[in-house]
């Protein structure tokens, strides 16, 4: 069963990030093309070619053996070409929307992927327990084992939420010593309200907690919201992703600098397939859609970021191009995109390696 669950994780990660890069390159696509830039291929997955899908009589649709992600090829994308049509003949406004299209795609992805699940299914989190401590709270309240905490005083909780699901407990805590109105899922799945007075804050230690349950594991309830809501929600969960994305981005900088010999606090391609195995065997197709949309408002940012070949990076050089015009020569633009691919090439073994070590130490590094 391991190695199937593996097979299945390995599988859903590559559609996945696979999923997320090709819309990315189809946003640069369809932008070019609009423009009316000659795109000689779009490609699913990365040489070598395992197949032709087809063309329409400018544009070769591929299928490549390396199954992550894909590319577009554009004439002239190097610098270099005389074809009228080509991409370094284009207006610098057209270049740079070609340019950011792929970061755009991404970025509505994740709206979108945020804006369904508010809109269809939000997961609203509770607390199972399978035990209650006697002269408790909770045994005074009628509370039994296998009901669940769903909601304090009216308060229900999202599970995408900046606490999410620890919020339930840290809101029980914060009313020590007070009378609350709790909201209790029975095993039967009817819910009624129980009022009962916690614990005070000097009764509460490490074997006594506000309410008095213990064994204790999170639950889920999925609810639909309106549009407008959804939309709101979504909006704010793009934004959060962003920065949380920021935060991750300046430790990784902080930690590159300061402490290359320790554990980045950020995750490379084996760390990000391991958690989207974990997150999807534990909490299920939900949460791995939007760790998908977290994922792509990553692709997002870090593809804006003004570092060569990124797309940022990329934009940055084509404007210091359309000013410095011949002083800036085709080698030395090729040259600036390589040094930069081995730099990144090079961050993401870097950040891979402790990935590994993770694995292989059960989440210890040297």
């Amino acid at each position: 069963m391991p190695i199937v669950q593996s097979a299945i994780t390995i599988v859903l990660f590559i559609l996945i990030l696979g999923g997320l890069v090709v819309i990315h390159e189809l946003g640069h696509f369809v932008v070019a093309r609009m423009a009316r830039i000659r795109v000689h291929e779009f490609g699913i997955g990365f040489p070598p070619r395992a197949r032709t899908l087809g063309s329409d009589g400018e544009t070769l649709y591929t299928l490549n053996w390396l199954p992550i992600g894909g590319f577009v090829r554009l004439e002239g994308e190097d610098g270099d070409s005389d074809d009228p049509r080509s991409f370094t003949r284009a207006r610098l406004p057209v270049k740079l929307v070609v340019l950011v299209a792929g970061v755009f795609m991404n970025l509505v992805l994740a709206f979108l992927i945020f804006f369904f699940i508010a809109w269809l299914a939000t997961p609203l989190v509770g607390v199972r327990f399978t035990e209650v401590q006697p002269d408790s709270p909770a045994s005074r309240a009628g509370l039994v084992v296998g009901d669940t905490v769903v909601s304090v005083d009216g308060q229900r909780y999202d599970a995408f939420a900046t606490d999410g699901a620890s919020a339930v407990l840290v809101d029980l805590r914060a009313r020590a010593g007070s009378e609350v109105t709790i909201g209790v899922k029975h095993a039967d799945g009817t819910v009624t309200d129980v009022t009962t007075t916690l614990r005070s804050p000097e009764e509460i230690d490490a074997s006594k907690g506000a309410l008095g349950i213990g064994g204790l594991s999170f639950a889920f309830d999925y609810v639909q919201q309106d549009i407008v809501t959804a939309l709101q929600v979504a909006a704010q969960r793009t934004v959060d992703a962003f920065l949380l994305i920021i935060n991750g981005l300046g430790q990784l900088v902080s930690s590159l600098v300061s402490s290359p010999t320790t554990a980045p606090p950020v995750s490379g391609p084996v760390g990000i397939a391991v958690q989207v195995g974990d997150v999807f065997w534990q909490l299920g197709p939900i949460f791995t859609l939007y760790l998908a949309g977290l994922l792509s408002a990553n692709l997002a940012l870090v593809n804006i970021l003004p570092f060569p070949p990124l797309d940022g990076g990329r934009a940055v050089v084509t404007i210091i191009k359309s000013m410095a015009g011949s002083r800036l020569s085709v080698q030395a633009e090729r040259l600036t995109y390589l040094v930069g691919f081995v730099a990144l090439f090079g961050l993401i073994i870097w950040v891979t390696f402790f990935d590994i070590v993770r694995q292989v130490t059960g989440g210890a590094t040297p």
